[in-house]
């Protein structure tokens, strides 16, 4: 009575001449005269079905009625394939078929449900429910499982406890603007939608539970990239009683234990970088270290030499492209070009070959003869045949494009290996931005990120310079988790509330009952978040995270498959109390 009793990718040599029942939906239709062949579907495989004529003439005819994705059972044989196919692993035999059952017809799909399929963005979004059934999207939601579950195997294995934390909380400030939800209840008044679990993790510190972990939505009303979603995923944990090294360590093991069960990759000791190494070697505080290209800082050697765009920049950088000399002109031109996208914000850039034969080629020949050429060289490390790329302008500006230009040239280069996983750890982040327009200063994290022990007293009076007991984690070139040691100490989360601007009473008002936490014995604790979309998007090589989410929302924020968001009728915005003149 079962409706199958394998799967579809299950079948080999060794089902021979066995009866099988499969379900499943028709990928492809082949009438080849006398014979019929069926590729029926399930999210285990592809099974070949073949139908002839000779034997079942009326089966034959009713297998010529079917479409593509068509609901379909069958019962029949298992026979070897007269022409083998080595790229499915059901290659090797089909099904020869004596009972058919149409479960449910199927209209012709708006694109084609294949690895490559000829649907654009926008369409597959309205019709997700048929993208899913595509293979490369179901080995992504797959991963996805496979990640989740690895993770919570290994944090129980560690003793942490996952713990539910609300979706309806009050609105608070932590960089991103919030979704908010009126309250029928209490007319004029708002519940958020969490960007993360922070204060509640922090909570439960206080109340004891040493080990947390939740596998967790979240949501910030951001403009949209690739790597953003209105809503998204969070590997949210919290410990108490520990120092950044125990945090470091325990959650590196998480990563490479994911990494070694779904990709089969064993990762070495995770190094650690100090953000201002970071943004000095790679221009970025999220470096892809698979492969070297530092970044190299050329002022000793440009500066002073009467070329007014090198004496007039704060600084000068640039990057060593190896085997570069041959580069043609065309393909310098392409990457001057690419450097001057509004993106990239720059107005040029200056090349110098280094020639085997000791004579360099630069585009600034007229202002630097070729002893000061060779000083490049040296001070950049190149080899002859090399050839650098310089950029100079504002620090902060020119600092970020040799990052974003680096990536570029391995990526051109094809020095970023899918195959290979390297994480690494930044640390000693600034605890403070400022911002020129407000003149305020901001949490680089979040406000509640302990300042370095020594530190403390520098928040008095020079608070640009206090280190943060935080630390991110990068993968490839992209961030997947960070966090910080917490401040668990009334006095001190004052005093940097008062550095961020917010008054006692607008403290007190936000995160008073944090604050009264405190007070009833809150130990050290600190802890971490990773992306899981994010996560499994670099692990899979992919450059955004929409495919890894099952029902994802378009760069405009909307769900063009439900059309949402979308507005609701005036008696429910008047029973809300929302004023709609």
């Amino acid at each position: 009575m079962s409706y199958r009793t394998v799967n579809n990718g299950e079948l080999n040599k060794s089902y021979l001449n066995k009866v099988v029942k499969l379900c499943g939906w028709v990928q492809k239709i082949r009438n080849l005269g006398g014979m019929t062949f069926v590729d029926i579907r399930d999210r285990y495989g592809i099974t070949q079905l073949v139908f002839n004529v000779d034997k079942n003439p009326t089966l034959f005819e009713e297998a010529r009625k079917l479409g593509r994705e068509y609901v379909i059972k069958v019962e029949g044989t298992v026979i070897l394939r007269n022409s083998i196919n080595r790229k499915m692993p059901t290659g090797e035999i089909e099904v020869e078929v004596n009972y058919l059952s149409i479960l449910n017809k199927s209209k012709t799909p708006p694109f084609t449900i294949e690895n490559e399929t000829d649907g654009g963005d926008d369409l597959r979004m309205k019709y997700r429910y048929l993208d899913l059934r595509r293979e490369p999207i179901q080995n992504n939601i797959i991963l996805r499982s496979e990640v989740a579950f690895h993770t919570r195997n290994y944090l129980r294995t560690q003793g942490f406890l996952e713990i539910e934390t609300p979706f309806l909380i009050k609105s608070t400030p932590e960089g991103a603007r919030d979704f908010v939800v009126p309250s029928r209840l209490n007319k004029g008044s708002f519940y958020a939608l969490p960007q993360s679990p922070q204060t509640f993790k922090q909570l439960l510190m206080v109340s004891g539970y040493d080990k947390y972990y939740q596998i967790v939505k979240c949501f910030r009303d951001e403009d949209f990239r690739a790597d953003r979603q209105p809503e998204f995923t969070q590997i949210d944990c919290e410990m108490s009683f520990v120092e950044i090294e125990d945090i470091l360590n325990m959650f590196e093991n998480l990563i490479k234990e994911i990494i070694y069960k779904v990709k089969g990759v064993k990762i070495d000791k995770v190094p650690r970088i100090k953000y201002s190494e970071s943004i000095r070697d790679y221009g970025t505080d999220k470096p892809d270290i698979r492969f070297e290209m530092k970044v190299k800082h050329l002022n000793s050697v440009c500066k002073g030499k009467g070329f007014n765009l090198f004496d007039s920049s704060e600084t000068i950088v640039g990057i060593v492209v190896p085997g570069g000399a041959e580069f043609s002109r065309k393909q310098i031109d392409s990457l001057t070009d690419w450097i001057k996208k509004p993106q990239i914000g720059c107005s040029g850039m200056i090349f110098c070959k280094f020639n085997t034969e000791g004579r360099h080629k630069s585009s600034v020949d007229k202002f630097f003869n070729n002893e000061q050429l060779e000083s490049w060289r040296s001070e950049s490390g190149a080899n002859n045949g090399d050839m650098i790329l310089i950029l100079a302008g504002d620090e902060k500006s020119t600092i970020n494009a040799i990052g974003l230009l680096r990536i570029e040239l391995a990526e051109r280069l094809k020095l970023r290996d899918p195959n290979l996983f390297k994480p690494v750890w930044i640390t000693d982040f600034p605890l403070f931005e400022f911002d020129e327009k407000s003149k305020k200063y901001h949490a680089m994290h979040h406000p509640f990120t302990s300042p370095n022990d020594d530190d403390v007293e520098l928040l008095k009076n020079d608070p640009l310079k206090v280190k943060a007991k935080a630390y991110d984690m990068a993968l490839n070139g992209t961030e997947i988790g960070g966090g910080s040691i917490r401040i668990f100490n009334k006095g001190l989360q004052n005093e940097v509330f008062n550095l961020l601007g917010f008054s006692d009473v607008e403290a007190n008002e936000k995160f008073g009952f944090l604050m009264e936490a405190f007070e009833y014995g809150a130990p050290p604790h600190g802890g971490i978040a990773f992306g899981l979309d994010r996560l499994c998007a670099v692990i899979s090589g992919s450059d955004s995270i929409r495919d890894f989410i099952p029902f994802p929302k378009n760069n405009s924020g909307k769900d063009i498959m439900l059309d949402t968001p979308s507005k609701i009728d005036d008696d429910q915005l008047k029973d809300l109390g929302i004023n709609i003149d």
